[in-house]
């Protein structure tokens, strides 16, 4: 067994706190990285608060995991000692089913296993990245290029892929008018992305206040949502809409800006149930849809299109003593775009 430093939540209600954990034994496709930094995604306050469901105490969160390796097992050929690689949201799968075998790991048939706070094959609970060490089947890493800083990087294991799979399933691209709902950690991802897709994007904020960054990024148009006239200029103007939000939203309401036979594509995850309207979808032949990060080969992917178009995530790198105080933040959208925490710091 490893030990490794972290910072893990205790219940539900009391800060993360400073401990240590152990990682498995170095198995012949294992990889030993050493982390450099961990992003902080909203999906982590979500899951040590308790809003999506029973959690098991102690939790060690993060899965936006850059570092080096510094140890390989007997069997690995993908990756060797020095190289910089990155964990997202998954550590392992059935490699066998449907879903697994074209890729789509995330969405394996019999249960794929999360960085943290899932059942791994050794039946341990996993523990992710707030860490100075995680050990990972070499199958779930993925190489960070050269030209992409381990800090910048680390967001985009999830806020990255979790923006980039949806924009190409439904075409982002030239001649395509993309709308990123919400301006966060999630849609300043989207806006980079559908830009560097060559799409003409259009950011739909509640207020003008990221107005300049959104620009900055590469939207076209930014407006108001808190504005109702947003709704009616902007009405059927949309190929696609990705909906970045963990609020709630009216889906109607947006639906209505959405063109004939475009979708509207759900990536934030709110705690309440959404309504819609069934003629939303009906008149216009219109598409709600939801997309979950993506598979192995997709990080890759998405990895080498950012190194190619000098994409990376706008981060505030912080020491781990911040963590419970970039959480508040996180909640109040007091961050531009993403915490990143410095490891060394543990």
């Amino acid at each position: 067994m490893i030990t490794a430093k972290a910072y893990a939540a205790v219940s539900a209600t009391e800060p993360l706190v400073p401990t240590t954990i152990e990682r498995r034994a170095l198995g012949p496709n294992d990889i030993l990285i050493d982390i450099k930094f961990a992003g902080i995604c909203h999906s982590d306050i979500h899951t040590v608060r308790g809003d999506w469901g029973k959690v098991p105490y102690p939790l060690t969160p993060g899965h936006e995991i850059a570092g080096v390796v510094s140890a390989v097992g007997s069997e690995v050929t993908r990756h060797a000692v020095g190289d910089r690689v990155g964990v997202g949201c998954l550590v392992n799968s059935c490699r066998e089913c449907e879903q697994c075998l074209a890729g789509q790991e995330q969405d394996c048939l019999n249960g794929s296993i999360g960085t943290y706070a899932a059942t791994d094959r050794d039946g341990s609970i996993t523990q992710g990245g707030y860490s100075s060490h995680v050990v990972v089947d070499a199958d779930f890493a993925v190489r960070i290029p050269e030209s992409l800083e381990l800090d910048v990087a680390a967001p985009l294991l999830c806020a990255g892929i979790t923006t980039y799979s949806p924009l190409r399933r439904w075409g982002a691209g030239p001649g395509k008018k993309v709308a990123v709902v919400g301006m966060g950690g999630l849609g300043h991802m989207a806006v980079k992305l559908a830009h560097a897709m060559g799409a003409e994007v259009t950011v739909l904020s509640q207020s003008l206040k990221k107005q300049e960054d959104g620009l900055r990024l590469g939207a076209e148009h930014y407006y108001a949502t808190s504005d109702e006239a947003t709704f009616q200029d902007l009405a059927g103007s949309f190929d696609l809409i990705i909906n970045t939000v963990s609020a709630t939203i009216s889906l109607d309401d947006y639906m209505g800006l959405v063109k004939p036979h475009g979708s509207l594509v759900c990536v934030g995850a709110p705690g309440e149930p959404l309504e819609l309207r069934i003629f939303s979808l009906i008149i216009g032949g219109k598409s709600l849809a939801g997309s979950n990060i993506g598979g192995i080969r997709e990080t890759q992917e998405m990895l080498d299109f950012c190194a190619e178009h000098g994409i990376g995530s706008e981060i505030e790198v912080i020491s781990a003593d911040r963590i419970n105080e970039a959480y508040e933040r996180v909640l109040a959208s007091d961050v531009r775009y993403r915490f990143v925490i410095d490891t060394s710091t543990l």
